[in-house]
C-alpha cells in the first residue's frame, strides 16, 4: 500500500503546477521585506518539506528482509531528514529581516559632531600577499572620510620591502617573532603592542590584506556603535572578481558570487535574531571589550565568529550593517575556493567541539546561538554528505540492484514535485534568484569532499589544526586544469553512465523495480551536475592582472584639440574603457578629465561601444584611480539576475 494508491500521473503533478501557478501570481507583487508575507512563505516551504520528508521516512525505506536494500536505504533516509531538520532551521531563521541602514544614518551625527570623534586602529592583517595588493588596501584605507583613525599593516611574513611600503605611505608596520596561532595571534600581538600606547584607540577594525574599504566605511559601521552593549559591527564581504565558478562557467556579468546569498540574505536575518556574527574582514570592534575576552581566541581557525560568541557570553552584542562599505578578492582558482570553504567548516566544528560549542551547557550561550551552530554543523556535515550520496544511490542501484529508496513514480512525483516547486518559487522570491537549484548543487559538489575530510578533521581532532591561508593574486594569465578534483567529478559521472549502460542496455533482461524511471531521472540530473562541476575544474585565464569596475560616470577626452564627452563603461588602475561615437584611431594619444583626475592616455583598442584605453603614466595617478575606483559608487554586482540568461550562458559555456 502506497500513499498515493490510485492517482495517475496528471493528478500527482497537479498539486506542484497548482504551486507554481500561484507563486508566479502572487510572488511578484509580495514585498519580501515584509514579515508576515515571508513568515507565510516560509511556513509553505516547511510544510512542503516535511511532506516529502515523512513521506520519505514512512514509505521508501526498504523492507528489513532486504538487508542490503534496508541498510542502504536507512542511512540515505537518516542523513537526508538530518540535512532537512538543519534547513528547516534556516527557513526560521529567514522568517526575519533586519536592515540597520537608516539607524545608522540616524546615529552619524552622534559619533561625527563631537570635538574630537573617537580614535580607531585599522589592521590590515597580512601573511604572504604581494604588494600591488596591499598598496591598493593601503592606499583606499587612507581615503577614508572618518576624521580620526590609525591605519596598521600586521605582517606575518616579517617582509623588508612591506616595512618601506608602510613608511612610503605613512602607515604603521608591525611584526611579530613568530607566527603563533596564524591570524589571530598576528592580530592579537597587535592589540598587546596598542593597547600601551598612551592614545588608545576605543574601537579598532579588521581589513583582509585584499579588502579595500569603501570612503564611509569607518563612520557608517561605527555609528552604530551608540549603545554601549555593541561589541562587533560587521558588514558584508563584496568582491571586485568573479569567483571561480562565476569565471569558469562564464557566468560574471550574469550571475552574482556565490557569498551574495550569506550576506544580503542569510545574515541580515541572523542579525533579526540577535545572532550575527563576526566575519573577521570588514569589521569595527569595541576595543576594551575584545581585550576583556583576551583577544581573539585561539581554538578555532574561524576566530572571527568565536570572537562574536565569546562577546555575547560576556554581555556584547554583534550587529550587521548590510551595506556594500568594502570590496575584496573571492579566491581566484578553485583550489583557494574549496580550501577556504574547508577551512570554515573546520573552524565550526572545532566551536562545536570546544568550550563555547551549542552542547557546553553552563557556557552562558544563548538558545538561538546554539540553534544556529547546530544548524551550521548539519550544513557541513548532513547537506554535504547528502550531496554525495546523492550521486552514488542511484549508481548503486543501476549496478548493483541495491535500491536505497522504494518507491513508485506517481508516489516520487505527488510528494517531490511540489515540495521542489514550491522551494525553487518563493527562494528565487525571497532571494531575487540568488539561489537557483543546479547552480546550488555544483556549488555544494564542488568543495562536498575536502569540507566532509574537515568535519572529520575537527570531530577527530578539533585541537592543533593549522590555519591555512587562502592565496590571493599571482599569475592567473593561462588556463589550467585542477585534475586532482577533476579525475573526481569524472570518475563519478563514468560510473552513473555506465549505471545507465548497464540496466538498460548491458542487461536488458534485468527485472527493474518501477522506481528505476526515478534512479534513470535522477542519474541524468547527476550527470549534468557533474559535467557543470567537471567543467568549473578547467580554469580559464584572467588575462587582465588589473581587476576592472564597472563605473558609468562623464568623462572629456580630447583629442587633436576636439572635446568628446564619452560616459565610462569599466576602469581599473591603469585603464578604462570608454562608450563614445567619436573613436580616435589605434595608438593616439589623448587626453582624460573626469572626476578629479586629468590624465594622458592611449587607444589600444577599438570596443563596439567606443575604446578601451591605457593610462600613459599610471603610477603617477594610482593613487587617485584607487581612491576613484573603491569609493563605493563603482561595483561589479550583478544586480538583476535572470535565470533563463544564466541558463543560456551556461549552455554556450558547454557547447564553447
Amino acid at each position: 500500500m502506497t500513499a498515493t494508491a490510485g492517482i495517475g500521473y496528471g493528478d500527482a503533478f497537479l498539486p506542484g503546477l497548482v504551486l507554481l501557478g500561484l507563486a508566479v501570481a502572487i510572488l511578484p507583487w509580495v514585498d519580501r521585506n515584509n514579515p508576515i508575507a515571508r513568515f507565510i512563505a516560509l511556513a509553505v516551504c516547511i510544510v512542503l518539506a516535511w511532506q516529502y520528508m515523512l513521506w520519505r521516512i514512512f514509505y521508501t525505506i526498504p523492507p528489513i528482509s532486504s538487508r542490503a536494500d534496508f541498510l542502504a536505504g536507512v542511512l540515505f533516509t537518516g542523513v537526508e531528514a538530518l540535512s532537512m531538520t538543519g534547513a528547516t532551521a534556516s527557513l526560521v531563521f529567514l522568517t526575519r529581516v533586519r536592515d540597520r541602514t537608516a539607524e545608522a544614518t540616524r546615529n552619524l551625527p552622534w559619533l561625527l559632531d563631537r570635538a574630537v570623534a573617537p580614535l580607531i586602529d585599522v589592521l590590515i592583517c597580512t601573511y604572504n600577499e604581494d604588494a600591488e595588493i596591499l598598496e591598493r588596501t593601503m592606499i583606499g584605507a587612507l581615503a577614508m572620510s572618518y576624521p580620526n583613525f590609525r591605519v596598521w599593516v600586521c605582517d606575518d611574513g616579517k617582509r623588508a620591502w612591506l616595512g618601506e611600503l608602510c613608511r612610503k605611505h605613512g602607515v604603521g608596520y608591525l611584526t611579530r617573532p613568530d607566527n603563533a596561532h596564524a591570524k589571530a595571534g598576528n592580530i592579537n600581538a597587535a592589540l598587546g603592542k596598542l593597547a600601551n600606547l598612551a592614545d588608545r584607540a576605543e574601537f579598532v577594525s579588521i581589513l583582509d590584506a585584499d579588502f579595500v574599504p569603501s570612503t564611509e566605511f569607518l563612520s557608517r559601521a561605527t555609528a552604530l556603535m551608540r549603545e554601549d552593549d555593541v561589541g562587533v559591527v560587521q558588514t558584508p564581504q563584496h568582491f571586485f572578481n568573479p569567483d571561480p565558478i562565476q569565471n569558469n562557467l562564464g557566468l560574471s556579468k550574469v550571475w552574482p558570487d556565490e557569498q551574495r546569498f550569506f550576506f544580503d540574505v542569510v545574515m541580515a536575518s541572523k542579525d533579526a535574531w540577535g545572532a550575527a556574527f563576526c566575519c573577521g574582514t570588514s569589521s569595527v570592534i569595541r576595543f576594551d571589550a575584545l581585550l576583556g575576552i583576551g583577544g581573539f581566541p585561539t581554538d578555532s581557525v574561524t576566530e572571527d565568529y568565536l570572537v562574536s560568541l565569546r562577546m555575547r557570553q560576556k554581555g556584547f552584542r554583534t550587529v550587521y550593517l548590510n551595506e556594500p562599505l568594502s570590496r575584496g578578492l573571492a579566491p581566484e582558482g578553485l583550489a583557494e575556493y574549496s580550501g577556504q570553504r574547508a577551512r570554515w567548516c573546520l573552524g565550526f566544528v572545532q566551536i562545536c567541539r570546544g568550550a563555547s560549542g551549542p552542547l557546553k551547557f553552563g557556557n552562558a550561550l544563548p538558545w538561538v546561538d546554539r540553534i544556529m551552530l547546530c544548524e551550521t554543523f548539519l550544513h557541513w556535515s548532513a547537506t554535504h554528505s547528502f550531496r554525495l550520496l546523492g550521486v552514488l544511490v542511484p549508481a548503486l542501484y543501476l549496478i548493483f540492484d541495491i535500491q536505497a529508496v522504494h518507491a513508485n513514480v506517481i508516489d516520487a512525483i505527488a510528494h517531490i514535485f511540489p515540495y521542489f516547486m514550491g522551494q525553487m518559487a518563493i527562494f528565487m522570491w525571497l532571494t531575487e534568484g540568488r539561489v537557483l537549484p543546479v547552480l546550488a548543487d555544483v556549488y555544494q559538489m564542488l568543495c562536498a569532499l575536502e569540507v566532509l575530510k574537515s568535519v572529520w578533521a575537527g570531530l577527530l581532532r578539533p585541537n592543533g589544526q593549522k590555519f591555512k591561508v587562502t592565496a590571493k593574486g599571482g599569475d592567473r594569465s593561462k588556463r589550467f586544469v585542477q585534475w586532482p578534483l577533476l579525475r573526481i567529478f569524472l570518475t563519478l559521472a563514468a560510473i552513473s553512465a555506465f549505471g545507465i549502460a548497464n540496466a538498460f542496455l548491458f542487461n536488458p533482461a534485468r527485472a527493474l523495480a518501477e522506481s528505476s524511471a526515478m534512479a534513470l531521472f535522477w542519474t541524468w540530473y547527476n550527470l549534468v551536475v557533474l559535467l557543470l562541476a567537471s567543467l568549473v575544474c578547467i580554469e580559464q585565464a584572467r588575462p587582465r592582472r588589473s581587476e576592472r569596475l564597472r563605473t558609468g560616470d562623464p568623462v572629456q577626452m580630447t583629442w587633436n584639440g576636439i572635446r568628446i564627452d564619452c560616459l565610462s563603461i569599466d576602469a581599473s588602475d591603469t585603464g578604462m574603457q570608454l562608450e563614445t561615437d567619436i573613436a580616435p584611431p589605434l595608438g593616439a594619444r589623448v587626453e582624460l578629465a573626469f572626476a578629479d583626475i586629468a590624465t594622458s592616455a592611449e587607444v589600444v583598442r577599438k570596443t563596439p561601444l567606443g575604446v578601451g584605453l591605457r593610462f600613459a603614466e599610471p603610477i603617477t595617478i594610482k593613487t587617485k584611480m584607487i581612491q576613484y575606483l573603491f569609493s563605493g559608487r563603482n561595483s561589479n554586482s550583478v544586480e538583476i539576475i535572470d535565470p533563463r540568461t544564466v541558463f543560456t550562458t551556461i549552455m554556450g559555456r558547454i557547447l564553447t
